[in-house]
């Protein structure tokens, strides 16, 4: 399956609380998105990563997203070595994106970062026909070089290389963020208090939102960063 965009993110639901309304964007103008997690979050002090899988898979039906996958990498402990970049070269080739999203550069949990340049270096690599990868079939996997590569921005605050409009599928990027159930923030569950599961967690995730959204005139807005020089058109492809 060819997607336009992949999505890799280093923990279940990152992509949710950074990008969720972009997918959901590009997926009702009928584009094919798929998310690659890095590791199941199983060092998250709530939740089992059993129940991590299941709050990822309810979360990519809300989405719509046409594959979802986990690579299964160790949280907090995998590396950006041959041996993780060469799994990330597979996904790439296997789904071939035009665009690949992925986390912020630097941010509060060090996976972020760390997952960030990971991917980076494996789309370089993936694009090198003198790397050898096999698919799923046991077949020799074309070379392929994502034309364009993001980074969505997380906890800490990174000025933005543009900002995309997502003030339609906010609510439905909430209900996405929200199949995350052990996470965040409910009144009924015991389990202990963490950085994100209190109620102004989410608070901020909307100020957020409404802080980028301002920014080009409009109510919600989720803000990227490029490694390189963003091109246009014509004038009238911006906002």
């Amino acid at each position: 399956m060819k997607l336009d965009i992949l999505a890799f993110a280093s923990h279940p639901d990152d992509v949710e609380l950074g990008c969720a309304g972009t997918i959901l964007a590009h997926i009702a103008a009928g584009k094919k998105v798929g998310v690659v997690d890095l590791t199941r979050g199983e060092l998250g002090t709530r939740g089992t990563p059993a129940e991590r899988v299941e709050e990822a898979e309810a979360a990519a039906k809300i989405m719509g997203l046409s594959v979802r996958d986990n690579l299964g990498f160790a949280d907090g402990f995998f590396a950006n070595d041959k041996e993780h970049q060469l799994q990330i070269v597979r996904k790439v080739r296997q789904y071939q994106p035009d665009i690949v999203l992925m986390n912020a550069l630097h941010d509060r949990h060090p996976d972020h970062g760390r997952g960030a340049a990971v991917v980076a270096e494996a789309c370089f690599l993936s694009g090198l026909k003198m790397i050898k990868t096999l698919g799923d079939s046991g077949l020799e996997q074309e070379a392929w070089r994502p034309g364009a590569m993001y980074n969505f921005i997380q906890d800490r605050y990174i000025t933005p290389d543009f900002v995309v409009d997502v003030t339609p599928f906010w609510d439905k990027k909430l209900e996405a963020i929200r199949a995350f159930r052990t996470q965040f923030f409910n009144p009924d569950d015991t389990s202990p208090n963490t950085y994100i599961s209190s109620p102004e967690f989410l608070d901020f995730i909307d100020a957020r939102a409404r802080e980028y959204g301002h920014a080009i005139g409009v109510t919600y807005g989720e803000g990227f960063t490029s490694a390189k020089k963003i091109g246009v058109r014509s004038l009238y492809d911006l906002i």
